[in-house]
């Protein structure tokens, strides 16, 4: 595919950059060859190949949920420095 100086304009306004012409001319060729290598992946067979997510296999690194009874809400609150029999007593944050 031939990229012309007219699409790097486009590109670049899309991207929000302003390049000056030394840059546009570079820019071009540069987006040609990435390109031109897009066109040689292409012609590669992966018919066999199987779709990837990532490169490494990703797996499950959390353990597994286990109920387990939870703590006695008394002595969880027995700290607090002011508590109802159910919650954490507060100040008022908002008037």
């Amino acid at each position: 595919m031939k990229i012309t100086e007219e699409m790097v304009d486009y590109i670049s306004q899309l991207s929000r950059l302003q390049l000056p012409p030394e840059e546009k001319t570079a820019m071009t060729a540069e987006l040609e060859q990435i390109v031109g290598y897009m066109d040689v992946l292409n012609t590669l067979d992966t018919t066999d190949v199987e779709p990837l997510s990532h490169v490494f296999p990703v797996k499950n690194v959390m353990r597994a949920d286990q109920v387990v009874p939870s703590y006695d809400r008394a002595s969880l609150l027995a700290g607090a420095p002011a508590a109802d029999k159910d919650a954490f007593l507060v100040p008022k944050a908002v008037e």
